[in-house]
């Protein structure tokens, strides 16, 4: 097994696994590489030293600090995607209502356009925009 140090093009930084080096470079190829943060699939390789994965990853050892940011980013994700109500594209206009307590005042995330969210802004309702990972937005097997 082949542990590479990744980087997507927002500079998140991630472990990969896999069989050879050809299997990366065929999947990065065919799109099937993205970032657990951003799901973003322009992914680069890191330069790193060669390691065989044994087992856990220790806190002495290169790319720990960056697996253990990803972890408690996926666990975050988590917590916010069980504690919000998914509005989808109606977003900027549950947040109105919300806001001007035409409906019930709860935690809510959707999508919203960047104009949605500019408009919202100079209306004084806060919107924090943040890449939910794939990986959370699917059913897990």
């Amino acid at each position: 097994m082949k542990v590479l140090n990744l980087q997507c093009a927002l500079g998140h930084g991630f472990e990969g696994w896999f069989a050879s080096n050809e299997a990366f470079e065929t999947q990065l190829a065919g799109g099937l590489v993205e970032c657990p943060v951003c799901s973003d699939t322009r992914v680069t390789k890191l330069l790193s030293a060669p390691r065989i994965n044994l087992g856990a990853v220790a806190p002495s050892q290169p790319g720990a600090p960056a697996a253990e940011a990803s972890a408690r980013w996926m666990q975050a994700a988590r917590e916010l995607m069980a504690k919000t109500e998914d509005v989808g594209d109606r977003f900027a206009d549950e947040a109105r209502k919300i806001h001007y307590g035409e409906a019930t005042d709860r935690g809510i995330r959707g999508q919203a356009t960047r104009e949605q969210a500019e408009a919202l802004a100079e209306e004084g309702i806060p919107v924090l925009q943040l890449p939910i990972p794939a990986a959370l937005k699917e059913t897990l097997q």
